[in-house]
């Protein structure tokens, strides 16, 4: 009987590289750290949710992973982020890959919208993908390669409700991504995106996974299937890897066909 069971790629380009990964202690983040070191890279990653960063770093240690470099970062703050990509560059020598993951989907009518609830929202979801971007640059343009993932989301290209401002940053992310994109081409950087659609991260099951919910997600989905975290982590993997070294400009969408 034919063996079933996914096989799923490793990518030896990606071992002693070095990573930056924006709100990686949970979620889709989490599982992007964990790729990353079981592939041998070694990774710094950014957060504000200490518990679970430390959870982290101690599970891929005790699996023989190199263990992850935690920085505890308000990515809102950019003194505070240009510190923590300084700290990467002192303690690893340069930057290979810069996944910007980090955004907060916290749902919003149109007239709870002030100007400070505004600025919030995109110095959250916006604001810190251009500047990690900023930041990273002299260390790639020294190495004279680098692969920048930025975070979008399929939210802005679907009929949605009640997250105006999440949907204007995860738009504007693919823009950014497309004319970086270009800008950084002849230093060898490459910039792309990565859509994700109905993701089971632990905080969308116990917000939003509501029963009329999953069923919606399973009508739209041409996969009828439940996309995890792991199955953005592999995009995100190939991309940061030299098997996509003639990659760029590209936004790719993870979401069992829902679009």
């Amino acid at each position: 009987m034919q063996d079933t069971t996914p096989q799923y790629a490793s990518y030896p380009s990606l071992s002693n590289r070095v990573v930056i990964v924006t709100g990686g202690a949970t979620g889709i983040g989490e599982s992007v750290v964990t790729h990353f070191a079981r592939n041998g890279s070694r990774v710094a990653f950014l957060d504000i949710q200490d518990a679970p960063a430390q959870a982290l770093s101690a599970s891929l240690a005790a699996e023989g992973c190199p263990a992850p470099l935690y920085i505890h970062c308000d990515l809102t703050d950019l003194d505070a982020l240009k510190a923590a990509v300084e700290q990467v560059v002192s303690t690893y020598g340069t930057i290979d890959v810069l996944v910007n993951n980090a955004a907060n989907d916290q749902r919003h009518s149109i007239e709870e919208v002030t100007p400070e609830f505004w600025d919030r929202s995109m110095a959250t979801n916006l604001r810190p993908q251009f500047f990690m971007i900023q930041a990273v640059l002299p260390a790639m343009r020294v190495a004279g390669r680098g692969s920048i993932i930025n975070m979008s989301s399929i939210a802005w290209m679907i009929p949605n409700k009640r997250l105006p401002l999440y949907v204007a940053a995860k738009a504007a992310i693919v823009g950014l991504t497309r004319t970086v994109a270009h800008d950084l081409g002849p230093d060898n950087i490459r910039v792309n995106a990565v859509l994700p659609g109905a993701i089971a991260t632990e905080r969308q099951k116990q917000l939003w996974y509501t029963p009329e919910y999953l069923a919606e997600i399973h009508l739209r989905q041409a996969l009828k299937i439940q996309i995890e975290p792991a199955d953005v982590a592999r995009l995100v993997l190939f991309l940061a890897s030299d098997d996509s070294g003639a990659i760029t400009n590209q936004s790719y969408i993870v979401d069992g066909g829902f679009v």
